[in-house]
């Protein structure tokens, strides 16, 4: 599976709540995790954004996330034990709909436990802004929510193309705004 055969806005799968990952040594989990993965390598060649990915956005509706941060790695069955009071706002982006930006509102901080690509369970706590946005956009995918289900208004759903026709005039709309690669 290639980029290309990345799920997009209006197929019914991305609206699929996932189910858990039940072994990691399954072979058509691992197969699709190498899927995963591949698909987000070729998605940022090709688009120069990208940090993660869920199943369910190339069909696959397990509860797993390939990440690409200081390495390329993937999480299964990620599961938010705490969220910060503080909030911000941020123009999001998303590979199912990556001709659209939406505004929305955030957790700055949150903890994640998770069974990582050895089979054990891991927590990370209290992550930085920039995790913590990706992985509550990533665990959104594996409920079935999109990014444009928590805009903020209205006038919070826009296309990239406007957006990137004047980013530093939306970066003043937004409290946070995505690092760039």
């Amino acid at each position: 599976m290639s980029e290309s055969n990345v799920l997009l806005l209006g197929d019914p799968r991305l609206r699929r709540v996932s189910e858990p990952v039940h072994s990691i040594s399954d072979p058509a989990y691992i197969a699709d995790k190498q899927r995963l993965q591949t698909t987000l390598e070729e998605f940022r060649e090709r688009h120069g954004f990208g940090r993660a990915i869920s199943g369910p956005q190339i069909g696959v509706a397990l509860r797993f996330v390939a990440l690409h941060l200081d390495r390329a790695f993937v999480i299964a069955n990620p599961v938010i034990t705490w969220k910060s009071a503080e909030t911000f706002t941020m123009w999001d982006d998303c590979m199912s709909f990556p001709w659209i930006m939406v505004r929305l509102r955030r957790h700055r901080s949150i903890s994640v436990q998770y069974v990582d690509e050895d089979g054990r369970t891991r927590e990370w706590l209290q992550l930085d802004q920039s995790i913590s946005e990706l992985l509550q956009h990533e665990i959104d995918h594996l409920d079935g929510i999109l990014a444009i289900d928590r805009a903020l208004d209205h006038e919070s759903i826009i296309s990239r193309e406007v957006y990137e026709s004047d980013v530093a005039q939306f970066a003043t709309q937004v409290d946070y705004v995505i690092p760039k690669l």
